[in-house]
């Protein structure tokens, strides 16, 4: 009997899913094929295409972009992850002369010190979400030249009227959320849905559609809090080239603090007690951060981003120190240039080329997005 109503329970769920998927978001109104030709080739170190995955990333862009406009219909586009930013600092981005041979490719291959800006993050789309809530958090390094230190190189993309970058996107957690791309495309289809019944039925819909590794570290990634992001460590979940040709390899990117402090989460109800504790920080000294990489060993996937790297047979090695001068950042014209700036995981040197699905969906996604931010900012 147990069986049987069991089999009865299954069998109405997947129908419920079925009718579901009539309500979940397509962005058919803003549907644009991708040409295979121009999708990023998954010919890097560990890759693999995957099925539909061309179609996935645009469609995964549509729905996005539907979304937004929903969201913002009378008003400037934001981000669709990470809308509030805490503050975006300047930097100097050094490689130092200690660099493992192994390890000395792109732009850690020479001693060099680099300017850069950083910005720090909430990751919920509601960019008034009060910081006392549990979200994830980011930072996302852009790393510049200048005449006395150029980029030593082109990067893959630039963005339009900015100079060449290569920038390094992370959070405060170490994996992603989905591996295949037509999961990414259910998940998002069904979280950006206008439908209210969807919207209700989300705790059901998203393990369904990227299973149950996937949704705790959905729930795992947006449920920290955190004391000053100038006091975190963060990852770049997904993993990205270091070098070339047959030299190359899959690394992952960390960067933590160079002299960590207990954390202390205040008891507060400020809103942005994020971005008060780093204007207090650099009002009164300076911050200093560690970027490393992890190299892959065999038997760690580049395709798969649900799944850490374990840090005891691939250990995180230094390459650079972030260090972030005292200064006053939060000025209206800075956060007005932090608002209109754009970080992407493809603003890349070819020895730094981002790797696996959820990279090269981004190229599609991120330049759809920040296009979109673009038309709408004299809104």
């Amino acid at each position: 009997m147990m069986n049987k109503r069991l089999k009865a329970g299954l069998c109405l769920a997947g129908a419920g899913v079925a009718l579901l998927s009539g309500c979940a978001e397509r962005g058919d109104a803003y549907y644009r094929p991708i040409d295979p030709a121009t999708y990023p080739a998954a010919n890097g170190p560990g890759e693999k295409l995957a099925p539909g995955e061309v179609d996935a990333a645009a469609r995964v862009a549509a729905i996005i972009y539907a979304h937004l406009e929903r969201k913002y219909a009378n008003v400037p586009v934001r981000r669709d992850a990470h809308p509030k930013p805490h503050g975006c600092v300047a930097a100097t981005f050094t490689v130092g002369d200690t660099v493992p041979s192994a390890l000395r490719h792109g732009l850690f291959a020479n001693p060099g010190a680099y300017p850069a800006i950083i910005r720090y993050s909430n990751s919920n789309e509601n960019p008034n979400r009060p910081d006392y809530e549990k979200d994830g958090r980011g930072m996302a390094v852009k790393v510049l030249g200048n005449s006395e230190q150029p980029l030593p190189g082109a990067p893959l993309v630039v963005a339009p009227g900015s100079a060449p970058t290569q920038d390094f996107i992370m959070i405060n957690f170490p994996t992603f959320l989905v591996a295949e791309p037509k999961d990414y495309e259910k998940l998002v289809g069904y979280n950006d849905s206008p439908s209210k019944l969807t919207q209700w039925l989300l705790p059901v819909l998203v393990p369904l559609s990227i299973g149950v590794k996937g949704t705790i570290n959905a729930v795992e990634a947006t449920s920290s809090l955190i004391d000053n992001p100038l006091n975190t460590r963060y990852w770049s979940m997904v993993p990205y080239q270091l070098g070339s040709g047959a030299e190359a390899v899959a690394v992952k990117y960390s960067a933590m603090p160079c002299e960590p402090q207990p954390v202390i989460i205040p008891k507060t109800k400020d809103p942005n007690y994020l971005r008060a504790a780093m204007v207090e920080t650099l009002k009164n000294g300076a911050a200093c951060m560690r970027f490393m990489v992890q190299v892959r060993t065999s038997d760690m996937s580049v395709e798969d981003s649900r799944y850490e790297w374990s840090e005891t047979e691939a250990p995180f090695q230094e390459v650079a120190r972030i260090n972030i001068p005292q200064q006053d950042f939060n000025t209206d014209a800075q956060n007005a240039a932090c608002e209109a700036s754009s970080y992407n995981p493809w603003h890349a040197l070819p020895d730094h080329k981002p790797l696996g699905a959820v990279n090269r969906m981004r190229q599609a996604i991120y330049e759809r997005i920040f296009d979109l931010r673009r038309e709408t900012a004299g809104r």
